[in-house]
């Protein structure tokens, strides 16, 4: 079929060459623009209306918090907000019968220093100044109440360490503390090293 019709297959094939270059030539092509549109283009006068608004002074003056001035932050803020909270809770308690209250838990007993004397606790190997003025607002100043800890109060304690957690296990301070405590120091830096 194409040999007999071999001059209208080509002259098909030309035309559709030249119509498609026709379409991606012209189809391509973007209007040229005389004039482009712009936020201007109703005139001055608008330009001129907004900055008669930029340079008025506002409509309202909002003054600041009475408490503004001596407060930094909004930290600050929110603690004297969330303190109101607890307040009005405590009182709105306590108008409530005495039945309905529960009473609070019984705080944790404190072990009480044998002696009026602090002993320096730094001296026990990862136990810095931080965590002596931690240990100090516990209540603990002197080894032999160290010495004296149990596993249930090295749990309980490492409740109360926060980020310190772990570390008075971790660094034998009980075992230290002993040694501390009954005053022989050839045994502590034959194995916790020199003090």
């Amino acid at each position: 079929m194409i040999e007999a019709n071999w001059l209208i297959f080509i002259a098909a094939l030309l035309i559709g060459i030249v119509v498609a270059y026709w379409v991606f030539v012209h189809g391509t092509r973007q209007p040229k623009r005389d004039r482009r549109p712009d936020v201007l283009d109703e005139g001055a006068s608008p330009a001129k209306r907004n900055q008669a608004l930029i340079d008025a002074p506002p409509a309202a003056h909002i003054d600041p918090p009475a408490m503004a001035g001596t407060m930094a932050g909004i930290g600050e803020v929110i603690a004297v907000a969330a303190q109101e909270e607890v307040d009005a809770a405590e009182e709105k308690r306590s108008h409530q019968p005495a039945a309905a209250t529960a009473a609070p838990p019984p705080p944790t007993p404190v072990p009480a220093a044998t002696e009026a004397k602090a002993d320096d606790l730094r001296r026990i190997k990862g136990l810095g100044p931080k965590m002596q003025t931690l240990l100090q607002s516990l209540g603990i100043t002197r080894y032999e109440q160290i010495a004296n800890w149990t596993d249930a109060d090295l749990d309980e304690l490492d409740g109360k360490l926060g980020s310190f957690a772990g570390r008075p296990r971790r660094d034998n301070w009980v075992e230290q503390a002993k040694f501390l405590a009954s005053g022989d120091k050839a045994a502590y830096e034959a194995k916790f090293g020199k003090l």
